[in-house]
């Protein structure tokens, strides 16, 4: 009985075909099921665009403007995501995505659109009969199997996440040496600033809805909560210390990015503001020191010191995590609005310094060259200079 060895390799080379093929299996995976969920994707914006899009604006049931205001670029859309369907199916990836990646600004009106879309769609399903019987004939097609106009919308914001992962794991999984490599890369670039605008998107729209709330939860408008450039932090109950040993009173406390907001109940029996809370006092954080003046053991609670530059704030609380998410808050809110003016300040130094270096190199060109002159105008430049110091 004859034995032949079997050929062995370098050392290494198997594990390294190995690895290989895990990477081959992985994104042949990958390219099957971003190929079939473009199939439905494009399929239900199919839907959309023909029987609301295209419909309506024929009957004329919605105005332009409206209709334009809740379907928004759906239309660019879907006809983009057709012939980028048509690319995948052909296994031609990069190139389908490289052709796609120039018109993500449709999906990027769209983003920018949807809180719009929402709220024009539910005031026009609320008020709008016509329209109301539309819309519900249409979503009775079978075609829609059950959906509802609402749960179709956001197809497009969440399509642009799923690209983001299926574009990520294939150029994980596709070797730098394939041509496909490069422009795989190019798109996981591009549709992931898509995806970051959506998540900021999201992020500012909860924030607007927080502001909103606790303007609501306030009496009258005398304290103004929604301001531009203003985020929520936090609320809760603390106990203010009186500066005269006066009886330690609970006061409600809403932390944004920039103001401490300190508020009371109005009495419980009051005919239209038993549920809400009276504005006392606004505490701005650009110019506020945060202490703990006790609580930084596993004691009881804690208390802790905000210093303003014209008052002085003593909080308490019996609760130990309580106490410490606070100052964490407040310490980060305040340092936040720090950086952000030692940013604007360089910003402003760097400004004036190239202003005055123009406005010298200007003067110079036109200035005779009596060196007399000349001095005088050095010196005159220097002297600005250092004042802006």
């Amino acid at each position: 009985m004859s034995f032949s060895p079997t050929p062995v390799g370098p050392p290494g080379s198997r594990g390294v075909q190995e690895q290989r093929e895990k990477w081959e299996r992985k994104r042949t995976r990958t390219v099957r099921a971003l190929v079939q969920t473009e199939q439905k994707y494009c399929k239900q914006l199919q839907l959309v665009n023909t029987y609301f899009v295209e419909i309506l604006k024929a009957k004329g049931t919605l105005r332009q403007d409206i209709r334009e205001s809740i379907f928004s670029s759906i239309p660019s859309v879907y006809s983009v995501n057709q012939t980028l369907l048509v690319r995948l199916e052909n296994g031609d990836l990069g190139r389908g995505f490289d052709d796609f990646c120039p018109h993500l600004h449709h999906y990027v009106t769209y983003v920018d659109n949807i809180q719009n879309a929402n709220k024009v769609l539910a005031l026009q399903v609320k008020k709008n009969k016509a329209f109301r019987r539309f819309k519900k004939l249409q979503e009775s097609r079978p075609e829609f199997l059950n959906c509802k106009l609402e749960d179709l919308l956001p197809l497009p914001i969440q399509r642009i996440q799923q690209y983001k992962h299926f574009l990520r794991d294939l150029s994980e999984n596709t070797s730098p040496d394939y041509p496909e490599f490069q422009p795989l890369s190019r798109s996981v670039k591009l549709i992931s600033e898509v995806s970051q605008r959506i998540q900021d998107n999201a992020r500012s729209h909860d924030n607007h809805l927080q502001l909103r709330r606790v303007q609501r939860l306030l009496k009258g408008r005398k304290t103004r909560v929604v301001a531009p450039g203003r985020w929520y932090l936090r609320e809760g109950w603390l106990r203010t210390v009186p500066p005269k040993g006066a009886e330690v009173k609970p006061k409600m406390f809403f932390l944004f990015s920039d103001v401490l907001l300190q508020a009371k109940p109005c009495h419980p029996l009051h005919p239209t503001n038993g549920d809400k809370f009276a504005g006392q006092r606004v505490y701005p954080l650009k110019d506020c020191t945060v202490d703990k003046v006790f609580g930084h053991t596993q004691s009881q609670g804690g208390l802790l010191s905000l210093t303003f530059p014209k008052a002085k704030l003593l909080l308490m609380s019996s609760d130990q995590e309580d106490i410490n998410d606070w100052y964490y808050s407040l310490s980060s809110a305040v340092g936040q609005l720090l950086s952000v003016v030692s940013t604007d300040s360089c910003c402003l130094w760097s400004l004036q310094t190239d202003v005055v270096c123009g406005l010298y190199r200007q003067l110079l060109s036109v200035v005779s060259t009596d060196s007399c002159c000349l001095w005088s105008l050095q010196t005159v430049v220097a002297c600005g200079l250092y004042s802006q110091l």
